[in-house]
């Protein structure tokens, strides 16, 4: 097993893509020094993470540090899939949310609009980021996955890297106005697995023009039960 890298305050050598979104490319360097110097980043697994696109990013979900600690550290930009509280947190967050190029997502429902501008993302050669449980775990341990990030991954095609991710919650655990106190934050990522889509009709994968069939209830299931397994080792 890699030993863990320390990410140092100059930042990882890969500059962000210039396809990137100029607000992404802008803030990466700052973000990548801050958390360097204030919570000692380290990172252990990334020869498991492809160089680029298209693929799924999944993790464990505390708090908004997750998604910061793994647009740091992934060398390719991520469209994040991002709850409406999040995505409209102040007035100013949809502007981010926007210029970043975040996806927003409802899940009271089935949010299909959500879904088909992931897959379009993931069909344009990008990496879209995930956190199947969902809410934040407010109990700072692993949450049941939903079955969106199964049906994500068969529908897809693509691979799925797990990442599990330590420190965030004690980062911000009791903070007040979400500014977060001295931490030692980790990001472990596992090796990438591709799911089968035996049986599926009609499937095209993010290349084709559309996803025909039913990719029924288990096998979503048996899917986000691996992904949370997979995650669930990163973290012991």
């Amino acid at each position: 097993m890699a030993r863990p890298t320390a990410v140092p305050a100059g930042a990882r050598a890969e500059a962000p893509s210039p396809s990137a979104p100029f607000l992404y490319r802008t803030l990466l360097a700052p973000v990548r020094g801050a958390l360097a110097r204030f919570f000692d980043l380290t990172v252990e697994g990334l020869e498991h993470v492809p160089v680029c696109g298209p693929y799924i990013v999944a993790a464990n979900h505390h708090n908004y540090l997750d998604g910061v600690v793994l647009a740091a550290v992934v060398p390719t930009p991520i469209a994040f899939l991002v709850m409406p509280r999040v995505y409209r947190a102040t007035p100013l967050h949809p502007f981010f949310h926007r210029h970043i190029g975040s996806i927003p997502i409802t899940l009271e429902r089935p949010d299909m609009g959500a879904f088909r501008r992931a897959l379009a993302a993931l069909g344009e050669g990008r990496v879209v980021g995930i956190f199947p449980e969902g809410p934040f775990s407010v109990r700072g341990q692993l949450e049941p996955g939903l079955p969106g990030v199964g049906l994500l991954a068969l529908r897809s095609g693509v691979t799925v890297v797990p990442a599990g991710i330590r420190g965030t919650y004690e980062a911000l655990q009791g903070r007040r106005f979400y500014i977060p106190r001295r931490a030692r934050i980790a990001v472990r990522f596992g090796p990438p697995r591709r799911f089968a889509t035996d049986g599926v009709n009609g499937h095209r994968g993010v290349s084709g023009h559309s996803c025909e069939g039913e990719i029924g209830r288990a096998a979503r299931a048996r899917v986000t039960d691996r992904i949370m397994d997979d995650i669930a080792a990163l973290l012991r």
